[in-house]
């Protein structure tokens, strides 16, 4: 087997350690990488001929990080915090010994350098970056409800300052090596064919092999000490903005803002054992875990196709067609621009069609306003877009995707033309959120060449798109429809048929929850701050305005008359049709908005709606807005919708805005535990009706202990 580490000694006495885990594109800190990183290390300081030690890495990449699986594998939910600190304290304690055993250590980042890559050349005495702009430097683990454990919260701040060091540590955001040199991350970026040769010059001038924390009268830049008030007034605002932010919902940021107050104040062995606490009390946590599984893991497999049919070629797309120049039509063709895909963009006259086009401009004009593009790329993915008002420009189209009012007959018409138009081979897909897919495929020339694309506005910026299999959908249809999600880089979720298909019942039961209550008497704003606290982006009511009210009300007329009934005539509906109010779009719905952005709810809805002359209590409205959305999805799982639980938590996370920590529905139910959820939905479906009803599935679930993950994990009746 190659080592994960070599070892070669030069003429001066400057020993170079290569790190190139085996069998893998990336380093990452896990048992073997770690165990041959140590043991070089010891090798390398025992050596009398070794004066200095260059780190760097046999990859594209220096190091990527921690094994998140390996700390999501281990079950650390009833060992005493203590030794689940020390259980994930090696890298910690290796780096600490590093950094004080005598000899100097410089570290050459050829390539990227996140979480215990960059703490590794944290705790080095010298750090020289590639000159590369693709080369980015962070400390993101707390995107996963973690913090860095092997050093990073009480380095950084000691080497650039509490204030620069912050963001980096709370928001996770990376720094190119430019960025890295301005701020003091790193001592030098250099052309990557002099990056070895600067870190050994710099190793043979015989420097000094301690860190600047460690020397007499060393002071955090920019203050350390409570005694501070620059150092307590950004603790107050942190603190201040962390509560408001996250209710209390993510202890990430407030295990890493204890990690630094304390730390800051102590000497670094007692600051790094603060750091390994608050590091295994995240570990311990179930909001780790899940935000891990969900956002890391699940979503990397489904990023990486791993459920599409292997025997199937992959598709390259050069030219996709959209019908339907909307909002979401546009932004699709331009999403597929940006990807270097031509896109024919049509609709029922040139001068819709131009005006969807216009939509691309007006991002492109503001991306090179805010400098995040220039005017000759801009140009170039506007060439991709090829507006149209004759279905024969669809011809060569590999597929096309009808983006049209959610209306049967609207849509039959546009399918019936677009089967008429392309080639015998073509794909057709819809972007439809809740006509049934198998029904549509009955417009079309051939129902196994069909398929549900249902993408989430804006399109240009959501992450997600549902695929949606009809009854006749063939396996080589699905696997070209997930080609398509791969080339837009989006995360693709994979559900069966069925009346909303996931996500759109699933939000559609926070929003019914929500204007059950509004509906009822609860105040709006009420509700509105419960879907916060929640854990929710934003309150159903502003989503609805968000959306468009005219829309929500024209889809539930469109599904009643699916359902052969009569449309609610509910609060939307009374907003639309009595006030013309349609939503932010015309600044006017729930909420009035003004043109700065700020918003205020309409005080004439108290005119429209009941009042309870008691108000129910907070935990009471936030319990009704989460347990809807539970019962839901365990509807959904019971009656087929999902191939797999890990499809229903990306899509109700990254599509409808699930409250994340959880890491989705499901993860929710199995740490909530599933018999609490059934006891807790059974007191609301007595008090407020069948949008809490649990299926018999899910209780007999809970009889015989089985869960939606891991070892009594139960299989999806939808994958069969």
């Amino acid at each position: 087997m190659t080592e994960a580490v070599t070892y070669q000694v030069d003429e001066h006495g400057i020993c170079t350690l290569v790190m190139d885990l085996p069998g893998e594109k990336m380093n990452v800190l896990g048992p073997v990488l770690t165990e041959g990183l140590e043991n070089s290390l010891r090798r390398a300081f025992e050596d009398s001929i070794v004066k200095g030690i260059v780190l760097t890495s046999g990859k594209e990449t220096f190091l990527a990080g921690g094994d998140l699986k390996l700390m999501t594998s281990t079950d650390v939910s009833a060992m005493p915090p203590a030794e689940v600190a020390h259980l994930f304290g090696s890298l910690s304690r290796l780096l600490r010994w590093m950094e004080t055993a005598g000899k100097p250590v410089a570290t050459a980042l050829n390539g990227l350098a996140l979480g215990g890559g960059l703490e590794i050349a944290l705790a080095s005495h010298y750090r020289v970056v590639v000159d590369d702009p693709k080369v980015m430097l962070g400390l993101p683990e707390s995107q996963v409800g973690l913090l860095p454990g092997g050093g990073g919260t009480q380095r950084l701040p000691r080497l650039i300052g509490l204030r620069e060091a912050l963001p980096l540590l709370a928001q996770g955001k990376n720094v190119s090596p430019d960025k890295a040199l301005a701020l003091g991350l790193v001592d030098a970026v250099v052309p990557r064919d002099q990056l070895l040769g600067h870190a050994k010059a710099w190793l043979r001038g015989n420097p000094e092999p301690i860190q600047p924390w460690d020397k007499k009268g060393f002071s955090v830049p920019g203050g350390g000490n409570s005694l501070n008030a620059d150092f307590r007034n950004t603790f107050l605002v942190s603190n201040a903005m962390t509560r408001a932010n996250t209710f209390g919902n993510y202890p990430g940021q407030e295990q890493l803002l204890i990690a630094l107050y304390e730390g800051l104040q102590l000497p670094m062995d007692k600051a790094l054992a603060v750091e390994a606490r608050c590091f295994a009390k995240l570990i311990i946590d179930p909001v780790a875990r899940n935000q891990i599984r969900t956002f890391f893991i699940s979503k990397g497999q489904a990023d990486a196709l791993a459920a599409r049919p292997k025997d199937v070629p992959r598709t390259q797309f050069t030219k996709i067609g959209v019908v339907g120049a909307g909002t979401m039509g546009a932004g699709i063709a331009f999403s597929a621009a940006k990807a270097g895909i031509e896109a024919v963009l049509l609709d029922r006259d040139a001068e819709t069609a131009a005006r969807g086009k216009a939509h691309a401009e007006k991002r492109l004009q503001r991306d090179i306003e805010r400098g995040r593009s220039t005017r000759e790329k801009a140009d170039r993915i506007l060439a991709r877009i090829h507006t149209a008002d004759d279905y024969a420009a669809l011809a060569e189209c590999q597929l096309v995707i009808e983006a049209v009012f959610e209306d049967r007959a609207v849509k039959q018409a546009v399918i019936e033309q677009i089967s008429a138009a392309v080639s015998a081979d073509a794909i057709i897909a819809s972007n439809t959120s809740a006509l049934p897919i198998s029904m549509l495929a009955a417009f079309a020339s051939h129902p196994e060449r069909f398929v549900g694309t249902h993408f989430f506005s804006p399109v240009e910026r959501m992450p997600l798109v549902e695929i949606i299999r009809g009854e006749k959908t063939s396996e080589s249809t699905w696997a070209i429809a997930l080609d398509l999600a791969a080339a837009l880089r989006k995360t693709p979720i994979t559900v069966n048929d069925g009346p909303g298909f996931f996500t759109s019942r699933f939000i559609g039961a926070f929003v019914t929850a929500s204007l059950d209550m509004v509906e009822g008497g609860v105040n709006p704003a009420l509700v509105e701050n419960g879907a916060r606290m929640v854990g929710m982006p934003m309150g159903a009511l502003l989503i609805s305005d968000t959306i468009g009210l005219d829309l929500s009300h024209q889809a539930g007329v469109s599904q009643a008359k699916e359902r052969g009934e009569e449309p609610r005539n509910g609060i939307i509906s009374k907003l639309v049709v009595d006030h013309r109010r349609m939503g932010a779009k015309t600044g006017q719905g729930f909420y009035d908005h003004a043109a700065d952005g700020s918003r205020a709810l309409w005080p004439g809805l108290s005119d429209l709606l009941p009042r309870l002359d008691e108000q129910p209590s907070i935990d009471e409205v936030k319990d009704r807005i989460l347990y809807a959305q539970l019962a839901e999805g365990a509807r959904a799982f019971a009656e087929g919708v999902l191939l797999d639980v890990v499809d229903g938590d990306l899509g109700a996370t990254l599509g409808v805005g699930f409250p994340a920590f959880y890491g989705g529905p499901f993860s929710a139910m199995d740490t909530l535990g599933v018999a609490a959820v059934i006891e807790r939905c059974d007191q609301l479906c007595e008090r407020y009706g069948a949008l809490y009803a649990i299926p018999d599935l899910i209780r007999q679930m809970a009889e015989t202990g089985q869960t939606f993950y891991g070892d009594q994990a139960i299989a999806s009746p939808g994958a069969a």
